[in-house]
């Protein structure tokens, strides 16, 4: 969770350009959309980050302005990542999680949450400077 100093817009507006991501985030490798027309409800993301595989993403919720949910599964975990945008005094508080189902998941969970948390607060800190700052 990150307040953020901007306003919802403009947070959606980076939040949403997923294919930017690896500008603003080093958690973020290489983001490339798989599908044509405007992002939303099934469209699909191949993801790759830094120390993990490759991963395919659908989009699984989306609320222009509030956020969106997307999905990865493989044979043993199935990942939701929640991006939720909430007014929050002059700004917006943007919260990220991440939660693991499956028949692994808890080995997964225990393996990859440190690296997921650290992940998510590089993700937040970098969209708060990507919002903060002045356009250009």
């Amino acid at each position: 969770m990150i307040d953020i100093n901007a306003p919802a817009e403009r947070v959606w507006a980076i939040m949403s350009d997923v294919e930017r991501w690896p500008e603003w985030t080093a958690s973020m490798a290489r983001v490339e959309r798989l599908d044509l027309g405007a992002l939303g409800v099934g469209s699909r993301v191949r993801v790759k980050q830094p120390k993990l595989a490759q991963a395919l993403f659908e989009i699984t919720a989306w609320e222009p302005g509030r956020g969106f949910d997307w999905i990865t599964r493989s044979a043993v975990v199935t990942a939701v990542a929640r991006h939720v945008i909430a007014p929050s005094g002059p700004g917006v508080r943007v919260t990220l999680s991440v939660d693991y189902s499956g028949p692994l998941s808890g080995v997964i969970g225990w393996l990859y949450g440190g690296l997921t948390n650290r992940y998510m607060a590089m993700e937040a800190e970098g969209l708060k400077r990507r919002a903060e700052a002045p356009p250009i």
